[in-house]
């Protein structure tokens, strides 16, 4: 009975539109009382759920993604990018997904992804022959490989919250199967500009950008996923450590590579990344008392085991918390999902002995998919109004995104060594 009044308060209060932390924490502090236990649980676990070392990272990648933004890195990538793949039916939407992947190896958002691709790309598709609605729908999609390929704020989550999973392992899992999304996407993109004669319409510009020249523009941008990467790989920091680094990085270029960035800029960087850090972080605290409710309480075991027992196997489970994960995942954010349904979803992944690294890439790959699925895709919701198109407009080019998602998802189901081999081989 406490754990129907805990879920029903939680969407009651979604419902009356009160913000998701403050439901999960008002929910969770219902069931505590309710359940004869100490309301000192509560201050208790709001501090033990942010008292972590790897959530300092967090607001360094919030950061990250902001510096890089300013510096005019993506308007770079995105002209090397051109030079690259050349002008042509469908080229500057291949280039808008390519730049994507690689600012996804640095700011670990997909909001903020589709906020500053489309800010770059948006304009110069318009002049290119692309209506409105297929730009935000490219965006949108390509903005969701961003919480797989590392570093990803979600997969920080994660490895937070799940024992035995570590930060660079959960990296490395999300890395080919990041690139396998961002490639399912691109074939749609590809497939629709040449039957609906979408792009090539300012060959003369496009081709006056060299491949050496754009290069050496972008080369300090490319080596940011390196330098991250290769860093937690070689052990000369960790992952907090090589967010800081990160955010060294990007203001260095900013400042005596680019001169792009002014006192001014960093100023209200540190508010804006402050702000969203800020958010993150107090839903994270106030959900682990909605965490610890459901399973001090004995809520999340009759959920898990019941489930199991409904006798549909691991592929039937999985594709039953795939249509779960996929809707709710249009109503919430990656990091809200993780909170409160990761302590129902791991038992479940215990009982079938699935690798928890494994699944962890899968449920993101699900959310994935629902952050530019409509209604209330999160992605989608920043790219349509870059665009300026509702976003019922986009539905029927980004169906064939989704669709090319569910494709990639279910190849890493299948084969889980997509995920798996990187961090075995790099031994983590």
């Amino acid at each position: 009975m406490i754990g129907v009044i805990l879920f029903g308060a939680f969407i009651v209060m979604l419902l009356a539109a009160v913000p998701i932390g403050v439901a999960l924490g008002l929910a969770g502090t219902l069931a505590i009382v309710l359940a004869g236990q100490s309301i000192l649980a509560v201050p208790t676990n709001v501090y033990a759920g942010i008292a972590k070392y790897p959530l300092i990272a967090i607001p360094m990648f919030v950061l990250v993604g902001s510096v890089f933004d300013r510096t005019g890195v993506a308007l770079r990538l995105v002209r090397f990018a051109t030079a690259l793949v050349g002008a042509g039916r469908g080229a500057l939407a291949t280039v808008s997904v390519l730049v994507a992947m690689v600012i996804g190896g640095i700011s670990g958002s997909g909001p903020a992804t589709s906020a500053a691709v489309g800010q770059v790309v948006t304009r110069s598709m318009i002049k290119d022959g692309y209506p409105r609605s297929f730009i935000a729908s490219t965006v949108g999609a390509a903005a969701a490989t961003d919480i797989l390929i590392p570093p990803s704020i979600a997969f920080i989550i994660y490895a937070v919250m799940v024992p035995g999973v570590s930060v660079p392992a959960i990296f490395a899992a999300g890395m080919f199967p990041g690139i396998l999304a961002g490639c399912a996407i691109i074939v749609p993109i590809l497939i629709i500009s040449w039957i609906k004669d979408f792009g090539g319409k300012t060959r003369g510009t496009e081709d006056a950008l060299t491949v050496w020249g754009t290069f050496k523009e972008a080369i300090w941008g490319l080596m940011a996923p390196v330098v991250i990467l290769g860093g937690m790989r070689t052990g000369a920091f960790t992952p907090t450590e090589a967010a800081v680094m990160a955010v060294a990085y990007g203001l260095f270029i900013g400042f005596f590579v680019y001169r792009t960035l002014t006192m001014r800029d960093v100023y209200e960087m540190l508010v804006e990344a402050g702000e969203l850090s800020a958010v993150i972080l107090i839903v994270v605290a106030l959900a682990s008392v909605f965490a610890w409710s459901t399973s001090t309480l004995g809520i999340v075991e009759p959920i898990a085991k019941w489930i199991v027992g409904l006798g549909l196997g691991q592929y039937g489970t999985i594709a039953l918390l795939m249509i779960a994960l996929i809707i709710i995942g249009m109503f919430l954010d990656g990091v809200s999902i993780f909170l409160i349904l990761l302590p129902v979803l791991i038992p479940i992944a215990n009982s079938f002995g699935w690798d928890l690294v494994w699944f962890g890439v899968l449920l993101t790959m699900k959310i994935a998919i629902g952050q530019f699925t409509p209604p209330l895709a999160v992605n989608l919701m920043v790219s349509c109004r870059i665009a300026q198109v509702p976003m019922e407009s986009t539905i029927p080019w980004v169906f064939w995104m989704i669709i090319a998602m569910f494709v990639a998802l279910a190849m890493v189901v299948a084969v889980p060594d997509i995920a798996l081999w990187l961090p075995r081989t790099l031994g983590y």
